[in-house]
């Protein structure tokens, strides 16, 4: 069952200073940043009461993250949303003809299964289900 928005996430050229200038604004505290090189990719998760923002920095040139950024600068990439069974979520996606990213869940880089609806359904924007 889908229960609702578990995070948004950007992403940016600049990982550090995007956390700093986000953290300093807000007052709270900056996050480790990680970096994660089986998927190229660097990672931030600032706590915002019971949303996260997923902050993604692509380590190489010509990741997904690089294209996105390369083409619209740091922005808002996805949204997730929480799922407590993504096998079951995604099967009734499939009945409605939904178009999926993923068919069968994957791990993400907060260590959680998730799957993406395809961006094809909301004209560029991929939806990611995740597991609470």
């Amino acid at each position: 069952m889908l229960k609702g928005i578990g995070h948004i996430a950007l992403t940016v050229s600049k990982i550090e200073e995007v956390v700093a200038a986000l953290c300093g604004a807000l007052g709270a505290a900056p996050p480790p940043i990680r970096e994660i090189p089986e998927r190229q990719v660097k990672v931030a998760l600032v706590e915002m009461g019971n949303l996260q923002l997923e902050i993604l920095e692509d380590t190489s040139t010509d990741g997904f993250i690089a294209r996105h950024t390369a083409v619209h600068g740091n922005a808002i990439h996805h949204f997730c949303i929480l799922s407590d069974d993504l096998e079951a979520d995604l099967a009734g996606l499939e009945l409605k003809r939904v178009p999926l990213m993923d068919r069968r869940p994957r791990m993400g880089v907060r260590g959680k299964r998730i799957a993406f609806i395809s961006p094809e359904l909301l004209n560029g924007i991929p939806i990611e289900l995740s597991e609470p």
